[in-house]
Formats: structure tokens, sequence, C-alpha cells
């Protein structure tokens, strides 16, 4: 018997499941492919699925091609504070933009798109990098009666980790599955990120306190 059981109005989000974080994209997660079977499981045990995707304009300000003399993984201050430069990735109707086709959840009910604003990043799921622009994913979960909120996908460190603090912002129970995620740890941010979300509530399981 599972160690948790997962209730009818809990939501599974997974966070990015794309070419470009995927092994070959431009903002490779490393390992990033091996949790695709796994999220495949654990969606099974979930009535509601959510999924998020990345979607940028070909001039998002987040790109190091956007700003002269910097590169990736520098940072930028912009009108909403401390900005990592990334490589292009997730560029509107692009290949690297499409959620992979090896993630094979066909009930889930919601494909969010985040990062659209040529003029703010995006990494959270509920709100956009101003802290300020929702996203309306709050009104939705709220508005079906959606319970405890689980988190999968990529990357731990970004946009799994701030969907998640976002999530109990908003009043969720929140969870996040660690060995369903994988980070891209620059600069020390992946011990960051769980510090932040243990400050902020939320737990952490591994996929086993599921699927056992």
């Amino acid at each position: 018997m599972a160690a948790i059981t997962i209730a009818p109005n809990d939501v599974l989000i997974v966070v990015d499941m794309q070419y470009d974080f995927l092994p070959g994209g431009s903002l490779a997660v490393a390992d990033g492919d091996a949790i695709v079977p796994l999220i495949n499981n654990l969606a099974r045990r979930f009535s509601h699925v959510v999924l998020t995707q990345d979607w940028h304009p070909a001039d998002h300000i987040s790109f190091a091609s956007q700003h002269v003399g910097k590169a990736p993984f520098e940072t930028v201050e912009l009108d909403y504070g401390i900005q990592v430069l990334w490589p292009d990735h997730c560029v509107w109707s692009s290949h690297g933009a499409e959620i992979t086709a090896d993630l094979d959840i066909p009930h889930a009910q919601l494909v969010l798109r985040k990062g659209y604003n040529r003029a703010i990043d995006s990494y959270s799921g509920f709100q956009e990098a101003d802290r300020q622009t929702p996203t309306g994913l709050t009104g939705y979960l709220g508005e079906r009666d959606l319970g405890r909120v689980y988190v999968v996908g990529l990357a731990t460190d970004f946009c799994v980790g701030w969907t998640a603090i976002d999530a109990a912002a908003a009043g969720f129970d929140v969870t996040v599955i660690d060995d369903a995620t994988r980070g891209i740890d620059t600069a020390g941010s992946l011990a960051k990120a769980w510090a932040a979300m243990a400050e902020a509530g939320v737990e952490r399981i591994q996929s086993q306190d599921i699927l056992d």
C-alpha cells in the first residue's frame, strides 16, 4: 500500500518537459530525459494534471543574445530585479518549445504557456517574474476546487521551485517529488531553491512514497 494516497481532487503540475530542456536542446538539463517515464507513471495516479510550457518570443529579454557583451548564465539588473541570462530557448512555434512526445499524459486538462511577454521572464506557473502579473493558474485550481498540488519536471531550481513556492503562497498545500525533477545548478542555485521551498512550507518526497 502506498505511503501517500493521492486524493481525487489532488493535482499534478508537470513543469516544462520540452525539447530545449532535454538532452540535445539549447538549454538542456542534465539527465532531464530520465524523468519522463517516471512522470508518466506518476501521472496515472492523478485525475487532474496540468502541464506548463515555456513560450518565448525570439527577442525575449531573458536571452543573453539580447544583451550586448553578455553570455549565458551571466546576470543583468532589470526593472523587476536580477535576471539570469539564458541561451535562446523555447521560442514559440519552434521544435525546441514543443512538449516532448515521450510525455504520455493524454488526460492532462490544461497546458499553460508562460514567458510569452517579451519584457518579463516567467519561471513560475502561477506568476511572472515581476511578482505582480498572474497567469490565472491560481484561479483555475481554485475554481475547480482542486486540493494538494504536486510538482514535477524541469528545472528544480528555477521553474519547478518558483512554481512550488508560488503555489504555497497562493494557499495550496504543495509537494515536490524530488526524483521526478532535475536541476540546472548554476552558482549554487539548486541548494538555494530547496532551502527557499522548505522555508515556504513545500514538502519534499520521493516517487516511491506514492508508487510503492
